[in-house]
């Protein structure tokens, strides 16, 4: 059974729709993977959706999601930095990111999230892989 990784933060508009996306794209064959928010926004948030194309990767068609939404038990919970009490998941390992959320500024800003995203995931998928 593949482990499952779970990306939490309070909207799930952004900066954990970016990480589910890239673990999806470098872990389809090693992890199951979801994410979901405390207090989900209406839609993914359009710069990310934005930023996340010019990676080559579409979040277009991704929604927000509840804690409900995912299972109740992951091995890997990985919170965005929420600045607010970050959600309790049964899991066996739990790492908080500390990422400042991008949402309200600049395009620059998103790509610099996105980024370090992308490099936490591909060490993320490393340490499970090995």
């Amino acid at each position: 059974m593949k482990p499952r990784v779970a990306f939490v933060c309070v909207g799930n508009s952004c900066r954990s729709q970016m990480a589910e996306a890239f673990a999806k794209y470098y872990g389809e064959n090693i992890i199951e993977v979801y994410s979901a928010g405390t207090k989900p926004a209406e839609q993914v948030n359009p710069n990310a959706v934005l930023v996340m194309e010019e990676k080559g990767i579409d979040l277009s068609a991704q929604y927000p999601k509840l804690l409900e939404d995912i299972p109740a038990q992951v091995d890997f919970l990985i919170t965005m930095g929420c600045n607010v009490q970050c959600p309790h998941l049964p899991c066996k390992i739990r790492e908080d990111w500390g990422l400042d959320d991008p949402v309200g500024k600049s395009l620059e800003e998103f790509r610099k999230t996105r980024n370090i995203i992308e490099e936490k995931v591909k060490s993320l998928l490393e340490n499970i892989e090995s």
